[in-house]
């Protein structure tokens, strides 16, 4: 365990360390609506960004416009039953999906070995359910991102913002007390997951479902330009009730600094 006061970070996946911008779920998404007759955005897919799938498919035919397109299509409204009928339709769309979305987010494995040399244990969680990480969890290993723990939306009986999942993981890595992990990730949902289990968290930025740009998109913009993105995304992820913020992981050892160098707050609730 880590001698600092920091002894674990807990990464999200997609749009976190891999998948810069959340791609891979958005084209199922709007693929998955469109067999069923109805035509939606990519924006209001990003909507509900880091629930658990069903969750997001359920918030997603909750949304306005979509409820009624779905009722002048169907002649009902949509249910539950629909949810279940569209969530076994969209796994193995998003499970074939994520292949071409999987690379690491530049800066990743700079910083888990900069959390190595400190000790500092690496856990995960994720809305994606256990069958599309295991297509996931082996092409990011081969890239160098193994966690010691993985908790999926459908390992327990709570998933995000629930902190059940972070207090499971902080229990498998041998965390004292919650202000001694970190919480990284890119969706409300997801921070708030951290932010119930009393934990620090960063919020990600550039990278993230915020946003929803490709690395190559956001490194072709202009400072102002940027300026003005990490404003927006800010803003939706106020909610979120993150500590502190960062465009990439590429930048969390400064966090991390930043947070142990404020040892009185290590005793305190959050």
């Amino acid at each position: 365990m880590s001698n600092h006061p920091i002894q674990a970070v807990v990464f999200d996946w997609a749009g976190t360390v891999i998948d810069f911008g959340s791609q891979a779920p958005m084209g199922a998404f709007v693929e998955l609506f469109k067999r069923h007759g109805l035509s939606i955005t990519i924006a209001e897919a990003r909507v509900p960004m880091g629930m658990p799938k069903w969750h997001h498919i359920q918030a997603m035919g909750q949304q306005p416009r979509i409820a009624a397109l779905w009722e002048q299509m169907h002649g009902r409204p949509f249910n539950d039953r629909d949810v279940d009928a569209l969530y076994e339709e969209f796994t193995p769309m998003n499970a074939a999906s994520v292949v071409h979305h999987a690379q690491l987010i530049t800066g990743t494995l700079d910083t888990l070995a900069w959390l190595a040399a400190r000790g500092i244990r690496v856990g995960s969680t994720t809305g994606y359910n256990r069958a599309i990480m295991d297509v996931v969890m082996p092409l990011a290993a081969a890239q160098g991102f193994r966690p010691e723990n993985v908790v999926c939306a459908d390992d327990l009986p709570e998933s995000r913002p629930s902190p059940m999942g972070m207090r499971h993981t902080m229990e498998l890595l041998g965390v004292t007390g919650p202000r001694h992990a970190v919480k990284v990730d890119d969706t409300v949902p997801g921070l708030l997951e951290g932010a119930n289990a009393g934990c620090w968290t960063v919020a990600v930025l550039a990278s993230g479902n915020a946003l929803g740009l490709t690395e190559a998109e956001w490194q072709s913009k202009g400072e102002s330009v940027r300026a003005a993105l990490r404003a927006q995304a800010r803003a939706m992820l106020s909610g979120g009730q993150p500590d502190f913020f960062i465009d990439t992981v590429a930048e969390l050892p400064r966090v991390i600094e930043r947070i142990e160098a404020q040892p009185s707050h290590f005793a305190q609730g959050r």
